[in-house]
């Protein structure tokens, strides 16, 4: 009898890192108090987050979409010393779980948090950023994409998450406005040559793109 997909999910989470004290507490946290938790990324995505920085040892991050600062934090597991991230997040309500997780996790001073639509609060930056995460408004991938682009230098990593939409980009059925944003999205980067990619089913999916 073969294996059902939650149980290969549990399994994968079983035979990996256990997710750290203070991101459960997080996630718990999230779940009581914020609206729409499973935007959260979970133990396994976080695992591997953490696991792609500690290998490529990023100086300087940049998050699009911090959400309650979950995968802020497991990026800032593998920065390189003295190193920074610099995190996007349109709702500024959210700051009383942000701020604390961040203070907890002793980051608070290398975390850069910018409140505001995450496509102003752009125009304010520059690059160069060793490490990107997209995990904002669905519809604006591609604008995302190509704003930051020029300030990855070559062999940095660009990470979008959510790229999978619940399955919605498979097929035509699909035609709201963040559906077609991914599928705009995805269907670019997979032309891009100038990327290496990875598209992985990763819980609703992830784009791992190094720059040539």
């Amino acid at each position: 009898m073969e294996a059902t997909q939650e149980e290969i999910i549990f399994y994968s989470e079983k035979m990996s890192s256990p997710e750290p004290e203070l991101l459960q507490d997080l996630h718990r946290e999230t779940h009581m108090k914020v609206l729409y938790p499973r935007m959260l990324s979970d133990h396994y995505q976080g695992r591997f987050l953490s696991m792609l920085a500690k290998i490529h040892r990023p100086r300087r991050i940049l998050e699009i979409g911090t959400f309650t600062g979950y995968s802020c934090i497991c990026l800032a597991e593998g920065l390189a010393e003295g190193g920074e991230i610099h995190t996007l997040e349109m709702n500024a309500e959210l700051d009383f779980i942000i701020r604390p997780f961040l203070k907890r996790a002793g980051i608070e001073e290398q975390v850069h948090v910018h409140y505001g639509m995450a496509i102003d609060s752009l125009k304010n930056l520059s690059g160069p950023f060793d490490m990107v995460f997209i995990d904002a408004d669905k519809s604006n991938y591609l604008p995302y994409y190509h704003t930051i682009f020029d300030w990855v230098p070559s062999g940095g990593l660009i990470l979008a998450d959510n790229v999978l939409w619940d399955g919605k980009v498979v097929g035509e059925a699909y035609q709201d406005k963040e559906t077609n944003g991914i599928r705009t999205f995805n269907e670019f980067v997979s032309n891009d040559e100038r990327v290496e990619r990875v598209f992985l089913p990763i819980r609703d999916g992830l784009f791992v793109l190094r720059k040539k």
